[in-house]
């Protein structure tokens, strides 16, 4: 049997199948934009080969990592070397380096690490987008397990060596239409510089990441505001001169193709203070030692300055709120960020963006869109705002909610108050780069699936469902994101 089934994901009532199947073969070839992602543009400027299998698949997956580590599966024995051998080995000469190491450096047996514990990731989206890949991408047709581990390996590794698997070839053969990554407000965007050079600076643009410089509870908050001021010949020792600073980065980022910022806060906190209280607040988290209080309370004035800059300079504005991040203080210390050790948390909208909204919700030339890790708050709080708020749209849904079931909830949940066109699309949101087709693969079949449901009850013509599921795989994301 193979791998993938082509009515994978649709319902098993036979009429609604028949019309999602209908409605798939409209939007299956459509172009992929993905508004928002993590990929490494250095891949695409540099346009070389993938190491191998295990670099690809693995290593910038957290959700992969996660559930190995999980099952007590050490990050050590899949590649992930602590912070501190990662410091030694910039500082080393190979011949220097401890052999004491506990790192497993060779790819071949992380991965048959990671194939003999394939089996954790049965009924995960995980497992749906790495068969996705394994099989439309490189013709692999087993199922990856201990005893296919390196045939598939190798198979995998032989096609990487072929430059129709390079970054930029793949970016075609998926027909990604335009990709965005997400990069630091400190970034001097030499990747995005080389690919402007070379022609592709409309196909592979940025996204402006501030966090670093904006939550006085990130690492280095105090030095990050110093190489800001460098960065710009600001005096980021002021209130006044930090905004400056925050607006020439910007405007940098738009110059490299920016159409979007992106803020990852803990909450959707937001705040409205005059410029004296600003100027005292921004003293007290400068100086460091402010409290968790005046931190979140900072970070919500913050949210209100990015959307008052985006009024002059046409950036969307992107709230991923509620994430406990880095939860596990050991892996946090010992490994760093991005290493699956980030949780969902409640996070509060109706009260917490109407400082925001007071200020800007009825500006008819500015969006922001809303993700949320809360599903409870989709019908109770952001579908109702976005069903008012002009300048309010809905992100798709995120991160351990971008999965079969949390699509069909996020529908159920927002399509009667918020309707389709108050939200964004989807987009990927991935740090692993083959994925992107099987994820937006994943979400058109099962807003097919939604849509033949509403077809069949008789709430929606077949035509104007084929409209829509145009507009929610292609349409709505540029619009949202001025592509």
């Amino acid at each position: 049997m193979p791998i993938l089934h082509p009515d994978r994901l649709f319902s098993s009532d036979p009429s609604q199948r028949d019309v999602a199947r209908a409605l798939y073969e409209e939007v299956r070839d459509l172009p992929i934009v993905s508004p928002h992602g993590h990929t490494d543009p250095a891949w695409y400027a540099d346009d070389l080969a993938f190491p191998d299998p295990t670099e690809l698949f693995l290593i910038p997956d957290h959700y992969l990592l996660r559930m190995l580590y999980s099952q007590g599966i050490g990050l050590e024995s899949l590649g992930i070397a602590p912070l501190a051998e990662r410091v030694e080995e910039e500082t080393v000469d190979e011949s220097s380096r401890s052999a004491a190491s506990s790192v497993e450096v060779d790819p071949r047996p992380i991965w048959r690490t990671f194939a003999e514990h394939y089996h954790l990731f049965r009924g995960t989206p995980s497992r749906l987008w790495l068969d996705h890949a394994l099989a439309d991408v490189f013709d692999v047709e087993a199922e990856l397990a201990a005893e296919t581990a390196d045939e598939i390996y190798d198979t995998v590794a032989e096609k990487l060596a072929d430059p129709d698997f390079r970054p930029r070839a793949l970016l075609d053969r998926f027909g990604i239409e335009v990709i965005a990554t997400t990069d630091g407000a400190l970034d001097d965007l030499r990747h995005h510089a080389r690919l402007k050079h070379d022609g592709w600076g409309e196909r592979v643009i940025t996204t402006f990441r501030p966090d670093a410089v904006i939550d006085p509870e990130y690492e280095g908050f105090a030095r990050n505001l110093d190489a800001l001021g460098e960065s710009t010949d600001e005096d980021c020792g002021t209130w006044e001169g930090y905004l400056r600073a925050m607006a020439e980065r910007r405007a940098f980022f738009k110059r490299h193709g920016a159409t979007a910022s992106d803020h990852g806060h803990p909450s959707a906190t937001t705040a409205d203070l005059d410029t004296g209280e600003c100027r005292r607040l921004f003293d007290r988290v400068r100086r460091g030692g402010a409290s968790a209080a005046e931190a979140e309370l900072f970070r919500g004035q913050m949210l209100t300055e990015m959307a008052r800059m985006s009024l002059d300079d046409g950036l969307v504005l992107q709230i991923h709120a509620g994430s406990f991040r880095n939860h596990n203080r050991f892996v946090f210390e010992r490994f760093g960020r991005d290493m699956g050790a980030d949780i969902p948390q409640p996070t509060e909208y109706v009260r917490a963006l109407k400082p925001l909204l007071d200020r800007v919700g009825n500006e008819p030339n500015l969006t922001i869109i809303a993700f949320t890790l809360d599903e409870s708050t989709y019908a109770r709080e952001l579908a109702p705002l976005a069903g008012h708020y002009p300048v309010l749209k809905l992100g798709p849904p995120w991160w351990f909610f971008d999965s079969p079931e949390g699509m069909l909830r996020y529908r159920r949940l927002v399509t009667e108050t918020a309707g389709f066109y108050n939200t964004a699309g989807f987009n990927d949101d991935t740090r692993a780069f083959l994925s992107i087709p099987a994820r937006h693969d994943l979400a058109r079949r099962i807003d097919c699936r939604y849509l033949a449901e509403l077809v069949c009850e008789h709430r929606l013509s077949e035509t104007e469902a084929g409209e829509v599921v145009a507009d929610l795989a292609y349409g709505l994301a540029k619009k949202a994101y001025n592509l």
